[in-house]
């Protein structure tokens, strides 16, 4: 093992300049991300020209019932990356080799479970959002293709977080081109040449997804890394999964039930009809990239904490953190600007029906100034992670999406007001709450003093 140390692709974080590092992270993350975001916005924006507006409604509207159980699985993948930087930036490599494993290992085992529970749920999930009757079977049609093939999407996630973990993100964007490409190439022919509306445009992003899971795992079976993977050596090593799950399943409960939670927050916006829901969908595409730069910098963070904790270093992990906030703050500032002054054309090139354009103009320029406050919220959560501390975020999260946002919602819609600007603003209401009290706690409580999956695999 000790030949397979590390390697040209690996990035060990603990030396060298904290802004280069970052950068270095996580530019080919944000692009890799943007990419993934194209192939998403794609699929909406060949049914939103070629289909139907009832077809735009159906795609753009899922994102919740298909957070749930991505959301759940995210998490669990966090949890396995902050295993294997810790022991990475530690130097030790058996245990990296043993959590890459468990890590695929426990994929395989969640993507045959989640594939049958995204079939069951899907009904009852669209009764919750209270989709209309026009857009329901269009949004089952998707949802239960998309779910069919989850394991695609699932073998990649995992595979891109440990190559992340070990400062490789390189390799995990040019995958996601590739699948951006094909995917885009897919939903055209499928939709244009073969006429199979939003079922094509389903089957072209459980194609692509494969194709991506595929180069990754090869990857992985021909690098000469601590990361190298053996399809003999698949199995759980059940410390090393008890680990992953101590730091994973806090922030897979906080997304599922975030997702799950938004799953009422769009049922709020379905009530307003077709056009609202067309509108909230273009927003929420536009949504999605202006928060890839902090989400890329926040899993910088990540790595970046956990490797330097590994080693002890616990002023660097704290330069590293503020560092992550200050850039990700000021490139959120310049993507609002531009969104700002530009959101009618920018809802357009999703849908130009006049009241779609109206209803997505509104979302953009009402919620958008608030962003800044998600920078917060995000990259304290992620060193955090890093750190071993997951459950904190956790609270604070649950707390703020799922908890306060629904009261808000529900306070707002029976007696304040029930129209369809103060119920979006429950968005940036949560994220206030968020940031403040992670800002809270990392200032006055947090101790990231050690690093808790090595210091717990000494002990051993």
């Amino acid at each position: 093992m000790a030949a397979r140390a590390i390697r040209s692709r690996d990035v060990d974080m603990t030396a060298g300049s904290v802004v280069s590092h970052l950068l270095q992270f996580a530019f080919p993350l944000l692009i890799g991300n943007i990419f993934q975001q194209l192939y998403n916005t794609v699929d909406t924006w060949v049914v939103g020209n070629y289909v139907s507006n009832e077809a735009f409604s159906a795609v753009g509207s899922v994102g919740p019932i298909v957070n749930l159980l991505i959301g759940f699985f995210t998490g669990l993948a966090s949890g396995a990356g902050v295993v294997i930087s810790q022991y990475y930036g530690a130097h030790q490599f058996e245990n990296v080799h043993d959590a890459v494993h468990t890590s695929l290992a426990m994929t395989a085992i969640l993507g045959v479970l989640f594939t049958a529970a995204g079939l069951l749920i899907t009904p009852t999930a669209l009764r919750m959002m209270k989709t209309p009757a026009d857009v329901m079977p269009e949004s089952s049609a998707y949802l239960n293709i998309y779910f069919a093939g989850i394991m695609g999407l699932m073998l990649y996630n995992m595979g891109a977080g440990v190559l992340r973990a070990v400062g490789d993100s390189q390799r995990p964007f040019y995958y996601l081109v590739v699948c951006a490409v094909l995917n885009t190439v897919l939903d055209l022919v499928f939709v244009i040449i073969f006429h199979m509306g939003v079922q094509g445009v389903a089957l072209a992003t459980i194609i692509s997804q494969f194709v991506s899971a595929i180069l990754v795992i090869v990857t992985l079976l021909r690098t000469d890394s601590c990361v190298h993977l053996r399809i003999r050596d698949l199995r759980l090593h059940f410390r090393i999964f008890k680990q992953i799950i101590q730091v994973g399943i806090p922030a897979a409960i906080q997304m599922a039930l975030t997702s799950f939670s938004n799953i009422f927050v769009q049922s709020y916006i379905n009530y307003f009809g077709a056009d609202c829901m067309s509108g909230w969908t273009a927003y929420s595409k536009i949504d999605q990239l202006i928060l890839l730069p902090v989400q890329s910098l926040a899993l910088a963070a990540t790595t970046f904490v956990g490797q330097n904790l590994g080693t002890g270093n616990v002023p660097r992990a704290r330069k590293g953190m503020r560092t992550a906030l200050f850039m990700s703050e000021c490139a959120t500032l310049v993507l609002i600007a531009i969104v700002f002054l530009t959101a009618p054309h920018l809802v357009i090139f999703f849908n130009s029906k006049p009241s779609v354009v109206e209803y997505g103009t509104l979302f953009l320029r009402w919620i958008s100034p608030f962003y800044v406050m998600i920078c917060v919220n995000q990259i304290y959560s992620g060193a955090l992670r890093g750190a071993g501390d997951s459950k904190t975020a956790m609270i604070i999260m649950l707390c703020s999406f799922v908890v306060f946002r629904q009261i808000y919602l529900f306070i707002m819609a029976n007696f304040i007001s029930n129209t369809v600007i103060p119920i979006a603003m429950g968005y940036p209401a949560g994220w206030f709450i968020a940031s403040t009290a992670t800002l809270i706690y990392v200032r006055y409580f947090a101790k990231f003093d050690k690093a808790r999956i090595v210091d717990s695999a000494g002990k051993e």
